[in-house]
């Protein structure tokens, strides 16, 4: 795309996100009992410009983090190597008792855009009841236009699909990444997000974070890079511990179908008008959705505009 064709690098940071509370509301629906209707895009104002964030936070989410922002957040100190890894009792005594003072989508530590010229497109795979299937005309889709995508893959969902998982591993056009074992809200205190309360301890987001790498690293051979939690709610000592045991917490700029809520002409308007370093959360776990026919209609006319498409491990400096 041209330069004069671009939004300003910090407004395009700010997402789908007008308000925090409709970002908030759109990704209800991933969690298994659903959640707050979701206002009409656009209705709340345009996307502010990314601003510096202090330790208070004002729930339930504060605002995203400036790409240079990011990149630091990303340096190699923030993923020591396996050998290096804590286990769960040295975590333990790291974290146990430290009390969080940030909760929500979008708070420090967490990577929400790249400094990338590529969009990074992550669609999630939350299992459960009603949210175990596969939207095969979307993966199709992707395919067809080799426009490649980060999977983020819950254990619940692994487990209902494994010979899919597996297929989905070899793969080279799709990246895996981490959706947690029980899709919890990330926490050290049992903070809930949509009504879905969050892992309990230290232990229990250890349990949460560990459980599904584990299962995936047996699926792929490899360790995921990133994490997302159960209906993307962290607080900080959670985000902090996700760091020390070598993933990134990854959110996103663009609400790409409203926790697979949205119409397929709402996700085309949403997911057409992304730029670059935007990250994109959708999902491929509910084929009715209007997810797959919206995807089908923006990326042709995305890719005749020059828009250029990477995984995560591609479009972030790890």
């Amino acid at each position: 795309m041209g330069d004069s064709k671009r939004r300003p690098l910090a407004g395009r940071r700010s997402v789908l996100l007008g308000m925090a509370g409709f970002a908030s509301a759109a990704l209800a629906a991933c969690t298994d009992t659903g959640g707050p209707a979701v206002p009409a895009p656009g209705s709340g104002p345009a996307r502010p410009k990314a601003t510096p964030t202090g330790p208070a936070t004002p729930p339930p989410s504060i605002a995203l983090k400036s790409t240079e922002q990011a990149a630091a957040a990303l340096a190699p100190s923030a993923a020591p190597p396996p050998s290096a890894r804590p286990d769960k009792k040295q975590i333990l005594a790291e974290f146990s008792g430290r009390q969080p003072t940030q909760w929500g989508l979008h708070i420090a530590g967490v990577v929400n855009g790249s400094p990338s010229a590529r969009v990074a497109l992550t669609f999630d795979a939350c299992g459960g009841p009603g949210g175990a299937g596969c939207d095969h005309a979307l993966l199709a889709t992707l395919r067809r236009l080799a426009v490649p995508a980060t999977l983020f893959l819950n254990s619940r969902w692994i487990h209902a699909n494994p010979s899919l998982a597996a297929e989905l591993a070899a793969d080279p056009l799709f990246e895996l990444a981490n959706h947690g074992t029980l899709h919890q809200p990330l926490s050290v205190n049992g903070r809930s997000a949509y009504g879905i309360p969050g892992t309990p301890s230290a232990g229990a987001a250890y349990d949460e974070l560990m459980g599904n790498r584990a299962l995936m690293q047996e699926l792929s051979g490899t360790d995921p890079k990133f994490f997302r939690p159960g209906t993307a709610f962290y607080d900080d000592v959670a985000v902090a511990m996700t760091r020390r045991l070598g993933m990134v917490p990854v959110n996103f700029t663009v609400n790409g179908d409203g926790g697979a809520t949205y119409s397929a002409a709402t996700v085309a308007a949403e997911v057409g008008r992304v730029v670059s370093g935007d990250i994109v959360i959708s999902h491929f776990n509910r084929p009715a959705a209007g997810t797959a026919q919206g995807y089908a209609r923006a990326l042709p006319g995305l890719l005749d505009k020059g828009v250029t498409f990477g995984r995560l491990g591609e479009v972030l400096t790890l």
